[in-house]
C-alpha cells in the first residue's frame, strides 16, 4: 500500500499543506483514523497553506468549522463527526452547501455511511510502533493526477 510515514505533527501538518494547492471547490476530503492519530494536525496544515493566520480549532465540540475568504484563500468546513451516532444527524449539517463554493475536510467521515461522497479522496492515519503516523490513502479517479503530490510520489 502506498503511503508516507509522518514523523511528528510538523510533518503531519506538512502532509496537509501539500493537499492545500490541489484542491478544487467541491472537493471532499475524508480524514479516517483513532482519537490523536494526526487528522486535526493535517487539517491545520491544509488551513494554514490556503492562509489561515492562526492555529485552526479542533471543531470537535462545534462539529463543524467553516473557513472564509480572507482568511483563506478557498473557503473549507472542517468537520469531525466524531459526536454523529447516526448518519441522518449528518444530513442537518448541511455539508452539502459547503461544496457549492468550497470543500469539505471531513474527520470521522466514515460515520457518513453511504451519505459519504463517491468521489471523496481518503486519507487514512495510523500510528507506528515507533510513535510515527503512516499515512495511507484511497484514489478516486477524480483525484488520480492529483494524489499523492508528484514531489511525494514513489515509484
Amino acid at each position: 500500500m502506498t503511503g508516507w510515514i509522518l514523523v511528528d505533527a510538523e510533518a503531519t501538518e506538512a502532509a496537509g499543506a501539500a493537499l492545500a494547492p490541489l484542491l478544487r471547490v467541491g472537493d471532499v476530503v475524508a480524514l479516517h483514523g483513532d482519537l490523536g492519530a494526526g487528522k486535526t494536525s493535517f487539517a491545520r496544515g491544509v488551513l494554514a497553506a490556503l492562509g489561515f493566520p492562526e492555529e485552526a480549532p479542533s471543531p470537535s465540540f462545534a462539529i463543524v468549522q467553516a473557513y472564509d475568504p480572507p482568511d483563506v484563500s478557498l473557503p473549507v468546513w472542517h468537520v469531525d463527526l466524531y459526536r454523529i451516532d447516526d448518519s441522518d444527524e449528518a444530513a442537518e449539517l448541511g455539508l452539502d452547501e459547503a461544496l457549492e463554493d468550497g470543500v469539505l475536510l471531513i474527520e470521522w467521515a466514515e460515520r457518513l455511511g453511504a451519505r459519504l461522497w463517491p468521489d471523496a479522496l481518503h486519507l487514512t492515519f495510523e500510528p507506528t510502533p515507533d510513535g510515527a503516523r503512516r499515512l495511507t490513502w484511497t484514489v478516486p479517479a477524480s483525484w488520480e493526477t492529483r494524489w499523492p503530490p508528484r514531489e511525494f510520489r514513489t515509484a
